[in-house]
């Protein structure tokens, strides 16, 4: 005998949260419910999963709202960081994604460094293209120029 559970946890090989799945009996009995994997797919809870998709979907929409407008404001800046540089201009150390997190705070634009996609540190005088992930839909490009430090 088949029942039908909504998923609240991704469970491998069977679907994702929010998914409505059919399962034997005894496997939803003796697994999926008693470790809060999924719930009883009747009106109540199918009612209840809904709103809160709903609720998710304008929550996501807002924050999206909210990148989009940061991702405008960061394209237009350039930002200006200053280092240590030898001739050639070769850097003694390296611009890192917790500088340019710095240089971005004081600007007053708050980005964890985690969202600062560089893929190795920068070691040289010049522009550069950074790019910062503001959502999982929204990448900012930003101008990063490195100067020497005595000039």
């Amino acid at each position: 005998m088949n029942v039908q559970v909504i998923l609240s946890e991704e469970v491998t090989n069977l679907g994702r949260p929010g998914d409505v799945v059919k399962v034997r009996a005894g496997y939803a009995r003796n697994y999926l419910l008693p470790r809060k994997l999924a719930v009883e797919a009747n009106p109540k809870n199918l009612r209840a999963f809904e709103h809160a998709k709903g609720v998710a979907m304008l929550k996501r929409e807002a924050l999206k709202q909210k990148a989009t407008s940061l991702k405008v404001r960061i394209e237009a800046l350039t930002l200006a960081i200053t280092a240590r540089a030898g001739e050639e201009g070769k850097l003694f150390g390296s611009v890192t994604n917790i500088d340019i997190e710095r240089a971005l705070r004081e600007q007053g634009f708050e980005v964890e460094r985690r969202r600062i996609a560089l893929a190795e540190p920068i070691k040289q005088l010049g522009d550069f293209t950074v790019t910062v992930k503001l959502e999982s839909e929204v990448d900012a490009r930003l101008k990063v120029n490195v100067t020497a430090a005595g000039e």
